[in-house]
């Protein structure tokens, strides 16, 4: 085979064709000079990757390039071995593995489509014979002794085997290329019958248009079946068996020419196993999975009790063996999952790989749901024990969505979006574990992915607006500043709040997108608010995900939105919560040194729901931090009802004031409590007791005004 980037930066058709002809050339006798060549395999190359990139693929172009090689002359032993080879190997490493399977599909249509070119070629040649053993018999005894020779000659030196029998089944003589192909000598052939080349395997059919041949009724046929050689070893043959007739045109001979397929049929098998088994683990794959699941539901009628149940599994932390131990050790732990699986299955039972570190069981008439969760018990007890590779032992659990559903109840499609919700469900539930399928929290989950899948285009279009809640001073009750709260405008569902699509939208790298645009609104209105009011005007403090702090160009970014808006970096506040801080001090503390080096100043969000511990702010970029509302519940009533609570927000101030911290406390809704927050020495206050989350243009009226509020 052509080394793979020989061609490095060539058009991927012409290293196609090039390569292709480079493998070919010399296999076959072609009156081809050399650019004819690769200009006849370069129309073949882009039939080929048009089908393998057609949605859905085309493999039966195959068979018509199978044909047309053919039909240009393409005949010898190895071309075909060396196409399909070719095709199998660089399709996938010139147009990536996303063409692999319909590239395994094409090659072997190709080699069927090459095979029946050539066994037409081979059966006109035939029919040619059965016509000039026709014709001999019709000349003087002159002609038919030269016809005669000739025919001799052709039936010694055929290459296809060629045997005559009479018509109660006897052979009478056979050809050479006939001993050869079962391994008999012409003196035991004619000793044998054809029933005696009868095949258990047989379909009635074949045997029920030999009988019609024998009585008259029947001209030719032609079929593909397997026979027994001498040694006991079997081939498949295509056979042709035709009826001559004497000159009163009654039946007197049988001719039955034989080409041996067997070649052909274990290349067609071993390319079916390829295109239904994964490379790596043996284990039938995505594609045979889908239609055995497919065949449970169409076999069952409508009103079938037939039930059908699916372990969907995903192994955890199973990136992190890849990523510090490398791909081939991910791949030994990969075949060794799949064999503890496969010892899990039972009678019905089919275990599949589904790609990267997925595998399903399916249980086909499963009875219940007890058998499923059976079956996911002993899926975890087998992959329990460590794995003992590369000379250390490694250890890897899964997580397993389990759904059993009767078949007239549901669909295929259904049944794997249950089981992949479902295993969300797991690993969300903490890994290492089953879940049942649970149809309320489906419809929940499916809001949450219908909610996800929407995301890219509602930023696109501008569905999400910006509201602000002051952040006022507990001293006079005047705003400082306002905090940027997003919602969505939905379409259908209407206004949503940030729980609904926060979590999806970190989730899914929307949250970088979104909260660039968040962000741009809301030094937006703070500039205009700037421009009225000067020193007045209130600060605008933005919430930043933790995805957001490690895009490399944050720092640069915000730079860029401040000159190109002309907001002073002091009126800019970046909020953060307590656990992006202290999960990672790599990326977002550089960014966070990037950000206050311009003047920008950094709230910890919701602190005292993380770590609770203040040593570590010593050590950050941090000029405010905000508590969690949940520490002023016990303040709300006239009279107090949680010291405890009062003892804890008095504590934390006094140390966020020893490390020279703004405290702002979040969820402030009665007086009484705004006033005990103040005693503690709060030194600002967010809540319903002074504003909701209000529009830009409201905010601007209650400066106008310039009272207090509360």
């Amino acid at each position: 085979m052509t080394e793979p980037g020989r061609l490095a930066g060539a058009d991927p058709l012409e290293a196609l064709a090039a390569e292709w002809a480079e493998e070919v050339e010399g296999t076959s006798y072609v009156p081809m000079a050399a650019d004819e060549l690769r200009a006849h395999l370069r129309e073949l190359a882009r039939l080929v990757v048009a089908a393998v990139h057609a949605d859905p693929a085309r493999p039966d172009v195959g068979a018509e390039v199978g044909r047309r090689l053919v039909l240009a002359h393409f005949t010898g032993p190895a071309t075909v071995e060396r196409s399909v080879l070719l095709l199998g190997e660089r399709l996938p490493a010139l147009y990536g593995p996303r063409v692999r399977a319909a590239a395994h599909a094409l090659t072997g249509a190709l080699a069927a489509g090459y095979a029946a070119a050539l066994r037409d070629r081979t059966l006109d040649e035939q029919e040619a014979i059965r016509r000039a053993v026709l014709v001999a018999r019709q000349h003087t005894e002159l002609a038919l002794h030269a016809s005669e020779a000739r025919f001799r000659a052709m039936f010694h030196e055929a290459a296809i085997g060629i045997g005559l029998g009479d018509m109660q089944g006897r052979i009478i003589e056979v050809n050479p290329a006939l001993c050869a192909m079962f391994g008999y000598t012409p003196e035991e052939f004619t000793q044998r019958s054809v029933v005696q080349q009868m095949h258990p395997d047989d379909a009635p059919s074949v045997w029920e248009r030999y009988e019609r041949l024998v009585r008259g009724d029947l001209d030719n046929f032609r079929v593909e079946k397997r026979f027994y050689r001498a040694d006991g070893t079997e081939i498949v043959v295509h056979l042709t068996l035709s009826l001559v007739r004497d000159e009163r045109g009654e039946p007197a001979y049988q001719v039955a020419m034989l080409e041996d397929v067997s070649e052909r049929h274990r290349l067609q098998e071993h390319l079916q196993y390829q295109a239904y088994h994964d490379p790596l683990t043996t284990l039938a794959n995505r594609a045979r999975f889908t239609e055995r699941l497919e065949r449970v539901f169409a076999e069952a009628g409508p009103s079938s009790t037939r039930r059908v149940g699916i372990c969907f599994l995903d192994l955890d932390g199973f990136k992190t063996i890849n990523d510090s131990l490398g791909h081939h050790v991910g791949d030994v732990m990969l075949q060794e999952v799949a064999r503890r699986l496969a010892a899990c299955a039972g009678e019905g039972e089919m275990v599949a790989r589904t790609g990267g570190d997925e595998f399903v069981v399916l249980v086909e008439d499963s009875h219940g749901v007890d058998r499923l969760v059976d079956l996911a018990d002993r899926v975890l007890a087998a992959l329990e024990p460590p794995f003992r590779l590369v000379g250390q032992e490694l250890v890897t659990g899964a997580s397993i969505g389990v759904v059993e559903k009767a078949v007239a109840e549901t669909t295929a499609s259904e049944l794997m979006r249950a089981a992949d919700i479902t295993l969300y469900t797991a690993k969300a539930e903490g890994r290492g574990r089953w879940a049942v399928h649970d149809p309320s929290r489906d419809e929940a989950e499916t809001a949450r992915f219908t909610l996800s899948a929407a995301l890219p285009a509602a930023v696109a279009h501008d569905e999400f607006f910006v509201l602000y809640q002051p952040l006022v001073s507990l001293a006079d009750h005047r705003i400082r500043g306002v905090e940027a709260l997003v919602r969505w405008q939905h379409p259908r569902l209407g206004v949503l709040s940030p729980s609904l699509f926060i979590g999806p939208a970190e989730e899914t790298g929307i949250i970088v997108p979104l909260g660039r645009k968040v962000l741009e609104a809301a030094c937006r209105d703070a500039r205009d608010w700037h421009t009225e009011f000067g020193d007045a005007s209130p600060f605008v403090s933005v919430n930043v995900a933790p995805r957001q702090l490690h895009e490399p160009g944050l720092v640069a970014e915000v730079a860029a939105l401040l000159d190109r808006t002309g907001l002073p970096a002091d009126r800019l506040q970046v909020e953060l919560t307590e656990r992006a801080l202290t999960t990672d001090e790599g990326a977002p503390l550089k960014a966070l040194d990037g950000l206050r080096a311009m003047g920008i100043k950094i709230a910890v969000d919701d602190f005292g729901t993380g770590y609770s511990n203040l040593s570590y702010l010593r050590r950050l970029p941090v000029d405010v931090i905000k508590l969690d509302g949940s520490f002023g519940e016990g303040l709300r009533e006239e009279e107090l009802s949680d010291e405890v609570d009062e003892r804890i927000v008095g504590t934390l101030v006094a140390l966020g004031h020893a490390l020279d911290l703004t405290v702002t406390a979040e969820g402030v809704e009665t007086a009484p409590q705004a006033a005990r927050l103040r005693a503690l020495g709060c030194d600002e206050g967010q809540g319903w007791l002074f504003a909701p989350a209000l529009p830009a243009a409201d905010i601007a009226t209650m400066l106008r005004r310039g009272l207090p509020l509360g």
